[in-house]
């Protein structure tokens, strides 16, 4: 059983750069917002930088980019918010199995987001522009929700993966 885990082992640098790919592209999400909030503000109060009316809209769209791409980066930290009040309290073993009961619930809203928010995105994004860039399709608004379904259902399947490796090796009774 240990040389099934060992050659599955072998595919964790691929969760490895699926999280490195997504912790880039939030960093350099906030780095655009943040120099996208500064120019509008420069631009309200210095008169030779225009205010121009499409910032807002930009920072909005960055920060919904950064607020559901981020909450996948956290499945696979285990940072995000969950009750552990009675973890120390219940048996270790009924313990693991709401931990795997919860993965696999936030594993099937990570394919509702891929598929739901694709349909969004092509129906509801592709109809509609933004007010202040019509060039601009409502798309990318709706884009980041199935590119973070993807992301979560890559970092639940090796949280389920490390799951059913301690189950099965016995990792958590050392």
């Amino acid at each position: 059983m240990e040389g099934i885990f060992k050659r599955v082992d072998k595919i964790k640098p691929l969760y490895d750069v699926t999280y490195k790919v997504m912790l880039f592209i939030c960093k350099v999400l906030l780095v655009a917002d943040i120099l996208i909030t500064v120019y509008s503000i420069t631009g309200r109060y210095v008169s030779f930088i225009p205010d121009s009316a499409w910032t807002e809209q930009m920072v909005l769209t960055l920060m919904s980019y950064m607020a559901v791409l981020s909450a996948a980066l956290a499945i696979r930290n285990r940072s995000h918010i969950r009750m552990t009040a009675f973890d120390e309290r219940l048996p270790k073993g009924l313990v693991k199995t709401l931990d795997i009961l919860n993965d696999l619930f936030v594993m099937v809203l990570a394919v509702v987001m891929v598929v739901i928010g694709w349909q969004y995105a092509i129906s509801i994004g592709s109809v509609g522009t933004y007010t202040s860039m019509p060039w601009l399709s409502r798309f990318w608004m709706y884009f980041p929700i199935p590119v973070a379904g993807i992301a979560m259902f890559v970092f639940e399947l090796e949280l389920l993966y490390n799951h059913i490796k301690g189950i099965c090796l016995k990792e958590g009774d050392k």
